[in-house]
């Protein structure tokens, strides 16, 4: 409990600062993942939108199926690997209390 008005105003700018903080190392999360075979590197966002894609030399022993399911696991893995930056970061928020 806050004792003073000028508590309360540090307290809420306090949270505001780390909501910030939480907002921007959020939005900084890359995550990246490369296929097995080497075809196929994706680069994801902190929300799992794709935002690079590289092929590599294997990429020209897919067949059309081949390369869409090697594609799609890729995307989803790194996906998958900024989501749990993600979770992680808004562990260690919630830890440390607001």
């Amino acid at each position: 409990m806050v004792e003073t008005m000028d508590e309360l105003i540090a307290k809420v700018r306090g949270q505001l600062y780390r909501l910030q903080d939480l907002a921007e190392a959020t939005n900084g999360i890359r995550a990246t993942e490369t296929s097995p075979d080497g075809a196929v590197t994706a680069v994801v966002d902190g929300s799992g939108a794709l935002v690079g894609l590289e092929f590599g030399t294997a990429i020209g022993k897919l067949g059309s199926a081949e390369f869409e399911r090697v594609l799609v696991a890729t995307a989803r893995a790194a996906a998958q690997r900024a989501f749990g930056e993600r979770a992680e970061l808004v562990t260690a928020y919630n830890q440390h209390g607001t």
